[in-house]
């Protein structure tokens, strides 16, 4: 499959582009271990790298597998995604797994023999929930050829933890959204039985 065949139309981003934006905001609510389903949503983490151009911090969230200790994700639509180029740019990431948030090295694992390849690349194909079945791909089932041809253009990373992270700007750094709305629900309840 050639890069260009590998290059998903430009709605298909969008729409992801757009999907993306509220999972991130599912995260910083404090929603995100809740959501971690392969069978629904899949396995999401949100990958927080540096922008290659703009410098600013920006999230994304990427299907992932944790293989030996290592986090795998990949890009499916290739050195075109955003995140896969800032990343290659900036490899000192951050990641919001529903066990916990941690720094990390990324690098590109897409020159691993195929042997190597193989594994991390199915178990993410697998977590990814209903994404590997839209393009067309059964991980568990199908012959590694054909695995590897269906993916010649998504770009596998792995992600070393190099420490765990606590404090403000993590996931669910929105969760006081709850007990705010929560207050103003119940005033509102309030005042209304009150007329």
């Amino acid at each position: 499959m050639t890069e260009e065949k590998a290059q998903a139309p430009e709605w298909l981003r969008q729409a992801f582009k757009l999907l993306n934006k509220y999972m991130v905001f599912h995260w910083r609510l404090g929603l995100g271990p809740m959501g971690n389903r392969p069978e629904l949503a899949g396995c999401i983490m949100v990958l927080v790298h540096t922008g290659r151009r703009s410098g600013l911090v920006r999230r994304t969230p990427v299907n992932y597998a944790v293989i030996d200790g290592k986090v795998y994700c990949v890009a499916g639509f290739g050195q075109a995604a955003d995140w896969y180029r800032n990343v290659l740019a900036n490899p000192e990431v951050e990641i919001w797994l529903p066990n916990g948030w941690y720094r990390g090295l990324a690098e590109d694992a897409s020159g691993l023999s195929e042997a190597e390849r193989i594994p991390p690349l199915r178990q993410v194909l697998h977590n990814s929930g209903f994404a590997a079945r839209m393009a067309g791909i059964d991980a568990w089932h199908m012959p590694d050829a054909d695995l590897l041809g269906a993916t010649s253009g998504y770009r596998l990373i792995r992600i070393t933890c190099t420490e765990a992270r606590t404090g403000l700007g993590g996931p669910g750094d929105l969760v006081w959204v709850w007990p705010f709305v929560t207050g103003v629900l119940v005033w509102l309840l309030l005042s209304r039985r009150r007329r």
